[in-house]
């Protein structure tokens, strides 16, 4: 389904939290609270001012950075800053700190620019659809809109350009790179429940024992680990491991297919834990060594013991999509999704068949049916849209990235993850904890790469 194998990144959000607009910072009364529209609003400039406070403070590879762009940043960080309520830092060390912060912005572009990443103009007019729908607008008016609070449409999507570049250079050479191992997601559960042994760790191994006896000669012994290897050769390459441990095991539990049954880890041999730590289920270790012989290890089953039940809400929805092209605009799509609705409500058709009829998305042959759904699976506009229906209702046209949508709630439940679901939630969060940590280092790299030289301001 569409809408859930792709999340579109909260560009409504970048535009008012990310340190990248600089150059589009607020004027204190250019974006009026009534407005509701959530984009940076004009920039602070005057004929004056560019006369009299315009100059070069520091050059990045050569490229200028400009006063008014500092006092710009600094306007927009400020009214942030008062309007969160939190303490606003004195004028001259948020100005170094804006200073550094547009510095090593400006390094991380050209940077992007040396790599060959570009965006394309059929990027930025998604990007900047996406936040016209956000703000639950059409192109035309979001223009309109931004127009009458006086931004300049042209500094906006430079901007909004830096923004997505620098998006996609950080997935390329930060978030690309960064792995989570089983391991890590075990020492993310220990940590939080205070543990450093395996106590809480329960497993299912099986294992296949080629055994060595006290006395084997040397060439034996080789004999027998080239058995064992050839063993573990097959059960990677897909072999049945029950078949293999009845057939060559010399282990006791054979008989069994080789398995342990689940137990706690600290009743496994610690040489078993160790050898199958970073493995998940299905995955075989060895041969490993121990004085019985060779072992092969195939984790059948790992679960962390001790985590809390999760609860999660979840919602089944339907929707119809209507995708938008050059033999339908927008307005019609709207127009024919709210004349949809009115059908509904009059009760002249169902839901289901509607979506079977009309619908261009994959679930129409099952009636726009998309199952159950936990928050953060749908695009934002999908998703707040549906945040606000109860159960029966039907939304107004919903304008998303893949189109625009007519969205019906059937039902809400509240259910527990499984062990693996929790353990993939904390996969997440595992991964986003070291995209973070890898992001710091990264920035840090790029700017410290890059040549910078400070300029005084022109004495008067």
């Amino acid at each position: 389904m569409t809408d859930r194998s792709s999340r579109f990144p909260r560009l409504a959000v970048w535009l008012l939290c990310s340190s990248l607009f600089g150059a589009a910072a607020v004027h204190a009364q250019a974006l009026r609270p009534s407005s509701g529209l959530r984009v940076p609003a004009a920039p602070v400039t005057s004929a004056s001012t560019s006369r009299t406070a315009d100059f070069i403070v520091a050059l990045v590879n050569s490229e200028p950075v400009t006063n008014n762009e500092v006092r710009q940043r600094m306007v927009r960080l400020e009214q942030q800053l008062t309007q969160q309520s939190a303490p606003v830092p004195p004028r001259d060390q948020l100005a170094r700190q804006v200073l550094e912060q547009i510095i090593s912005e400006r390094a991380q572009v050209q940077l992007g620019a040396e790599l060959g990443i570009r965006v394309d103009e059929a990027s930025l007019a998604q990007a900047e659809q996406s936040i016209a729908a956000q703000n639950q607008l059409t192109p035309e008016e979001f223009r309109r809109r931004i127009a009458a609070d006086g931004v300049d449409i042209n500094q906006l999507r430079n901007d909004l350009r830096n923004q997505i570049l620098l998006q996609r250079l950080r997935e390329r050479e930060v978030d690309s790179k960064v792995r989570v191992t089983e391991a890590d997601i075990d020492d993310f559960i220990r940590e939080r429940q205070g543990s450093n042994d395996v106590s809480s760790l329960q497993l299912n191994l099986a294992q296949v024992l080629v055994a060595v006896p006290e006395d084997a000669a040397p060439d034996r012994v080789q004999t027998l680990q080239a058995r064992a290897q050839g063993v573990a050769d097959r059960a990677r390459a897909g072999g049945d491991f029950a078949e293999l441990a009845r057939e060559f095991s010399d282990g006791p539990e054979r008989a069994n297919g080789g398995q342990f049954g689940m137990r706690p880890a600290n009743r496994l041999p610690e040489l078993f834990v160790e050898a199958t730590r970073s493995l998940s289920a299905g995955g075989v270790a060895g041969p490993v060594r121990s004085p019985a012989g060779f072992h092969i290890l195939k984790v059948i089953e790992k679960r962390q013991a001790g985590l809390p039940d999760v609860a999660v809400n979840e919602t089944r929805v339907r929707h119809i999509l209507l995708r938008l092209g050059p033999q339908l605009s927008e307005a019609d799509a709207v127009a024919r999704l709210a004349g949809y609705r009115q059908q509904l409500a009059s009760g002249q058709v169902t839901f289901e068949a509607l979506a079977r009829e009309h619908s261009q998305d994959g679930s129409a042959k099952d009636g726009g049916n998309l199952g159950w759904a936990q928050a953060g699976q749908f695009v934002p506009e999908f998703e707040a849209a549906m945040g606000r229906l109860r159960p029966g209702e039907v939304s107004p046209p919903v304008v998303s990235r893949f189109g625009v949508h007519l969205i019906r709630v059937e039902e809400r439940r509240q259910s527990t993850l499984s062990a693996r679901d929790q353990r993939e939630m904390v996969r997440g969060l595992v991964r986003e904890q070291k995209i973070n940590e890898a992001t710091r280092t990264w920035v840090q790299d790029v700017r410290g790469r890059a040549y910078v030289e400070y300029r005084e301001p022109p004495q008067l």
